[in-house]
């Protein structure tokens, strides 16, 4: 889903903070209800809610895990430092 604005973008990682128990300020009421008629987010009694597939579009979103292997002490042993 590559065609969200930056404030849905913003908006769905507002929602996943609140999911993590975060304290969250308003959000974005158009943009949520945007997200979720894609199916990123849902309205609940306290408010709306990241979906599944909300949580999956922000992980696809985030960087990819370093390529770099961890450093090799002197004698060669893999991920001392």
């Amino acid at each position: 889903m590559e065609d969200l604005t930056d404030v849905e973008l913003r908006t769905l990682q507002l929602l996943a903070q609140k999911k993590a128990g975060e304290a969250v300020a308003f959000v974005n009421i158009a943009a949520a209800r945007t997200l979720s008629d894609r199916g990123l987010a849902v309205r609940s009694h306290e408010g709306w809610d990241i979906t599944s597939l909300g949580t999956s579009e922000l992980a696809r979103r985030a960087d990819p895990p370093s390529e770099t292997p961890p450093p090799r002490d002197p004698c060669g042993r893999p991920g001392a430092g």
